[in-house]
């Protein structure tokens, strides 16, 4: 049974969908620009240049040109998040203050609630219980000390909710034992550990100031926790959860979000004591991987944040690790058409003690001299080459500029963009005094992976490539006057149809043709299949301008369309029984067989 009629009933989600305005929503995490009628982005779901990704306020759908995503705002909410229909309806219940009667569920739909809300109660509640010992228990005066000597405000603490795990193995999960939560639940959040080779289980995190990890819409997805003495490790992260994926989680974004979209700029670092100082220090539009290099989904996130023509700071504490994570990213800014430069701080600090000695003025103007990612590999090769002998005769040796372009040849063959890669191809020629040619040659002969294709579903190459015209077009019309139905109704005409996908969806409006509301946003509701949503969307978003003549003209047309098909068909069945051909015969009449079919199953 769908989580739809056990858990929300439906009056709440037309409360819901009624309250809810997609733009509103989509806005959040897309940068979103009025186009005519609708308002277009780049597409938050693969890479694009050019933004193909279409959200209509009239319909209350989005979708995508690029990559056939689309839905209604619930649909956006589960792909963008990884979360159920419940989970989206709540997150959208909660937005807009709508009550939804959680206390009427029988004990029996209670042990239903999917894992990842059960799971990120416990967050919740594991969140609480940190802060509790951070701020009210003598074993948290330790860590409280241990925070403000290292210049973190009460305010970031309270904002950033930072708490602390007391010493001891199993506090936490005795916690959770008085208050009945399932030993397995709480072990699926990362929290804690089954013993080995014994009963029971201990805590993850002990003796640590604890970070709680939130995802944009304020839920506490896992954490983070630091060690306040030498001990290794030094930082300790939840593992992989239902709720928590480091690959697509960024700490602090959810503090972040509304200064990158104002600013248009994100500056990334690697940990949370540093993306805690840059906010104290004002620079709010800041964000921190998670024990994890950047990744093409968190450059992805970013984008529908700072725009198209965003700009990405990279913060590091050192040259090494400016260089190593610089090597890193290439590929994952090109891909994700996002241009990046970075930040390397001077020798023996971190954005965190560089912030603490000399504040925010200092740093704002060496992040105003950030050099992009490809011109900084160049300064470092050079400068890592350039011998004390070629100082002194005042230029690179041969040797020296055969290192330097061994050096470059892989990350400028990163680049995908080929006006983008000869233009560095010439950036680097030019500043060692070689030809262009040279450099080039070195670069072809790396092999880079090539851009993967977008991957396109069984249903949307069935639909782009193979889909009948005329088949598509009557569903467009009965999604978009809906006046026709009772005529497709009457006239059988979905039982003339050879596409199953777009006859389902067919049968499907017919069905629903009395429910109140936008037709398509209806259909995305109740609708578990993600292609027949796309489908869907794509058929929706078109500007027709319907009236019932044309509509009758159309169906006209498709009926005569049709029958002349199966006439095609019995002539052609008639000239290969003429001719002996009885492959082609048999081939012919499974086709026909195949039609007869399909007109019994759906009369």
């Amino acid at each position: 049974m769908h989580f739809l009629a056990v858990y929300i009933p439906e009056e709440k989600i037309n409360d819901i969908k009624n309250a809810t305005d997609i733009v509103d929503v989509i806005s959040e995490t897309v940068v979103l620009k009025k186009s005519g009628k609708n308002f277009l982005g780049l597409c938050p779901f693969h890479s694009e240049k050019t933004p193909s990704f279409t959200v209509s306020p009239d319909k209350q759908i989005f979708y995508c040109f690029g990559c056939n995503a689309g839905g209604n705002v619930f649909s956006f909410l589960m792909k963008q998040e990884g979360i159920s229909f419940p989970e989206a309806a709540r997150m959208l219940a909660r937005r807009y203050g709508i009550d939804i009667p959680v206390r009427t569920m029988s004990p029996e739909q209670k042990r239903r609630i999917s894992e990842k809300e059960s799971v990120l109660a416990i967050n919740r509640q594991a969140m609480d219980f940190f802060r509790c010992a951070l701020l009210e228990n003598a074993s948290g005066k330790k860590a409280m000390e241990y925070l403000l000597k290292r210049g973190i405000s009460r305010e970031i603490i309270d904002d950033f909710k930072l708490g602390y795990a007391p010493e001891g193995w199993d506090k936490l999960a005795i916690y959770f034992s008085k208050k009945k939560q399932p030993d397995g639940l709480v072990e699926k959040s990362g929290l804690i550990i089954p013993r080995k080779g014994k009963s029971g289980f201990y805590d993850r995190f002990r003796s640590r100031i604890i970070f709680p990890i939130f995802d944009i819409s304020m839920q506490v997805i896992g954490f983070g926790g630091r060690i306040m003495d030498d001990s290794l490790p030094k930082y300790l992260n939840s593992p992989e959860t239902p709720v928590y994926n480091k690959s697509r989680s960024l700490y602090g974004l959810h503090m972040a979000k509304g200064k990158c979209r104002e600013t248009r700029t994100v500056f990334i670092v690697e940990g949370y004591f540093d993306l805690l100082a840059l906010h104290q220090h004002g620079i709010q539009n800041s964000v921190a991987t998670l024990g994890t290099s950047l990744t093409p989904e968190h450059v992805q996130i970013l984008r529908g944040f700072i725009g198209e023509n965003g700009r990405v700071v990279l913060v590091y504490d050192s040259d090494i690790a400016g260089i190593k994570a610089a090597q890193r990213s290439i590929e994952v800014f090109d891909k994700g058409y996002v241009d990046a430069s970075i930040v390397v701080l001077p020798a023996g600090h971190d954005p965190d003690s560089y912030l603490l000695e000399f504040g925010a003025e200092p740093f704002t103007k060496l992040a105003a001299e950030s050099k992009e990612i490809i011109s900084f590999l160049i300064d470092c090769a050079v400068k890592k080459h350039l011998s004390a002998c070629d100082a002194q005769a005042g230029g690179l040796s041969t040797k020296g500029k055969i290192h330097i372009i061994s050096d470059m040849k892989v990350p400028l063959a990163a680049i995908n963009d080929n006006v983008a890669r000869s233009l560095y191809v010439k950036e680097l020629a030019e500043r060692i005094g070689i030809d262009e040619t040279a450099v080039l040659e070195k670069v072809r002969e790396v092999s880079v992976a090539r851009r993967s294709d977008i991957a396109r579903s069984a249903a949307d190459y069935v639909l782009q490539n193979n889909g009948n015209r005329l088949e598509r077009r009557i569903i467009a019309m009965m999604l978009q006057f809906t006046e026709i139905l009772s005529e497709v109704d009457n006239r059988g005409l979905l039982n003339l149809f050879e596409d199953n996908i777009l006859k389902s969806i067919g049968q499907f409006i017919l069905k629903c043709k009395d429910r109140p509301g936008e037709p398509a946003s209806e259909l995305m509701t109740i609708i578990d299949d993600k292609d027949k949503k796309n489908i869907i969307a794509s058929l929706v978003m078109g500007d027709d301008l319907w009236d019932r003549d044309g509509c009758l003209k159309l169906i006209a047309q498709f009926e005569s369309s049709r029958y002349r098909h199966e006439r095609k068909l019995l002539q052609e069945i008639k000239d290969a029984e003429e001719r002996n051909d009885h492959e082609l015969l048999l081939r012919l009449l499974k086709k026909k067989q195949m039609q007869a079919k399909n007109k019994i199953k759906n009369f």
